[in-house]
């Protein structure tokens, strides 16, 4: 029963000298309202755990030459693809000839509007329909 009345008295006594104090919340960010020193501090941290790098276009890394290499290279086979194609179509005739051709699965309908030469391309196997206006 004294041990009780011992311990009773020790929290009476102790508890009536406790002190309390407001707490006040300040955010570390300084977006967020917090102090503009912790800027610096944030942004090396951000980019110390930042494992991404940024893309490097491929072309930045060739040589002036490399780029002329593959330029030439382009417009060359640009010349074969042209040249193809209109050893293809000379077959056709040329496109002042109204009327509705087929080539393979491509069906081409080739007319004149007040807009300019009108041709129709269509896809019989997929449906898909392109058409190119050449103005007058």
């Amino acid at each position: 029963m004294k041990l009780q009345l011992l311990l009773f008295s020790f929290v009476l006594f102790f508890g009536a000298q406790a002190k309390a104090q407001q707490f006040s919340y300040e955010p570390t960010n300084p977006a967020f309202g917090g102090n503009y020193i912790n800027y610096g501090w944030l942004l090396s941290s951000a980019s110390a755990q930042n494992s991404l790098k940024a893309r490097v276009d491929p072309r930045e890394k060739e040589s002036e030459l490399d780029r002329l290499g593959q330029d030439i290279n382009r417009q060359i086979l640009s010349q074969i693809t042209r040249t193809l194609l209109q050893q293809q179509l000379e077959r056709f005739g040329s496109f002042d000839q109204e009327g509705t051709f087929t080539y393979g699965t491509l069906t081409l309908e080739i007319y004149r509007t007040l807009e300019g030469l009108v041709i129709n391309i269509l896809d019989t196997t997929t449906g898909e329909e392109t058409q190119i206006i050449v103005p007058n």
